[in-house]
Formats: structure tokens, sequence, C-alpha cells
């Protein structure tokens, strides 16, 4: 429980005036039963620290707390800052604020030099506008992360969670699955939300893997994956002609005349194993 009473977050949004920017791609989330949900799905919380991504007027903040984490919040609208400080008046000791941009921040080296107890944790409703962005900088650091709970557009959620033949699997599936166990929780409607947004949106668990699902070079990874996913109609004789066609699908144990969509994450993995012994790797 806070050390004192805070205010009803619609009374906070009004008092300092943070009614959200498009621009910032918010939406705060105000339900506190929702709130609630994501901070239990988030792990164990009284163990080390939970990151925030894009606080706001801090409704997911107060569900964290409430719920024993420590948390260092991340904000880069300014305007909020005044609501968070007074969350962690009513938290002492519990709430650390940073304001800046956290696509140019790297949250675990922020923990670690504000001496922050690990393991770490990302717990956030991400602004779509840079969300996915976010993820794949974190992904490229992701050992450093006990899990990641984050809220994404429904469809950027059924992207992360696609398997092989379908519609959603892409680029976006093979990086988060490569290097974690990704599981979607719940989904939620426009109307959790002020203001509401146009489309559903959904909360994401990630996992890290012990180790990656299959051995690969993460460059090269990519680079696979960019290419056929970037011609996902054609055969991947075609669309990986640039980085050796048919023969490099050979070397790999994969069907050239298969497409993109229909390949596991170790048949990419493999892909990208195969390109390193390709001469112009």
């Amino acid at each position: 429980m806070p050390d004192t009473e805070l205010p009803p977050l619609r009374e906070v949004i009004a008092r300092h005036g943070l009614a959200a920017k498009h621009g910032l791609g918010q939406h705060f989330l105000l339900d506190l039963n929702l709130t609630g949900k994501i901070a239990r799905a988030a792990g164990n919380l009284p163990a080390g620290t939970t990151i925030e991504i894009g606080p706001g007027p801090g409704g997911l903040t107060r569900a964290l707390l409430a719920a024993g984490a420590r948390v260092l919040a991340i904000e880069l609208d300014r305007r909020c800052l005044p609501a968070l400080e007074e969350i962690a008046a009513a938290y002492p000791g519990r709430l650390e604020i940073a304001a800046g941009d956290a696509l140019k921040l790297d949250p675990a080296a922020e923990c670690a030099a504000r001496g922050l107890p690990a393991p770490y944790r990302i717990a956030a409703n991400l602004p779509y506008n840079v969300a996915t962005p976010l993820l794949l900088g974190w992904l490229s650091n992701i050992a450093r992360y006990e899990s990641l709970t984050l809220m994404f557009q429904k469809e950027v959620a059924e992207r992360l969670v696609a398997k092989p033949r379908s519609k959603a699997y892409g680029r976006l599936a093979v990086a988060a699955q490569w290097r974690c166990t990704v599981e979607l929780l719940f989904a939620l409607p426009p109307g959790a939300f002020v203001p509401p947004p146009k489309v559903e949106s959904a909360v994401v668990r990630l996992v890290p893997r012990a180790a990656p699902l299959a051995p690969a070079d993460p460059v090269l990874l990519e680079r696979v994956t960019a290419a056929a996913f970037g011609k996902r109609r054609k055969m991947l004789r075609q669309a990986l002609k640039a980085l050796g066609g048919e023969a490099l699908c050979r070397t790999a144990g994969v069907e050239p005349t298969a497409r993109a969509e229909e390949l596991t994450v170790e048949q990419f993995a493999a892909l990208a194993r195969a390109l390193a012994e390709m001469p112009t790797a």
C-alpha cells in the first residue's frame, strides 16, 4: 500500500493537463482491473527491478508498485513527470524516474548505473508508434532480461506468436521466437483506453530461452529473413537469389521451391548457417 492515498487517475490527468498526444502514440490505460492483470502477469515483482516504458500518468505504475515491484519508469513526455513524482512520493524508495527517450536508452544499463537490483524485467503499455523498434532493440540483448510483458496493437501481438503457414508469420515472429518463448496472454478492447485507439490491443509475454532455438549468427539470420519475406510470394530459390539461391537452400537442407512462410524458425537458422559458409557471406 502507498504511504499516502493517491487521487484517481482521471483527476491527475485533468489537474496536470495530460491529454494524450497522438504524436507520442499515447493511449492511457486507466482500468484498475486491467492494470492489475498486467502486473500479475509480469512475474515475481518483489524480486529485482521492473522497467516500465512510457508510463504516462502512471496507471500501470501504480499497479506494479501495489504488487510489490521496485520500478524504473522511463518517460519521454515531460508533462507526465509531476504525476509520476507524486507516485514516487507515495512509495518512498520504490519508484525511480528516468526522463528520456527509450529508443535512445539502454534500460538494463540504466538500472545498473542506478544500482538497481537484478533480475531486470520490462512491463509496459508500449507507445504504438515505437513498439516494434523498441522490442527489436531489447531482443538483441535479451539475455539481460528475465522477461518482457508488453502491450502491443493486437495485429503486432499476433505477428509475434504466429506460426509457419499463417499470414501473420514473418520476420518479427522469427526474430522473437528464435530468442524467446512467446505467449499472447489476453486482448484488450479499445474502450479500455483514454482516448480509445482504433484497434484492439493485446498483452504478450516473452521469456528468453537459455540458448537460441537453433545456432545462427543473428546478423545473418536477419539477412536471410529480410530477403525471404521481402519476396514472400516467390520460391526461396528466387527470393534468396542474391544470397546464393538454390545452392544456399541445398546447403541448408531446405527445399528451394518452398516459400518463406512455410519455413520453421529452425530452418531459417539453418539458412543463416549456410550463408556463413558461402564465399560472399
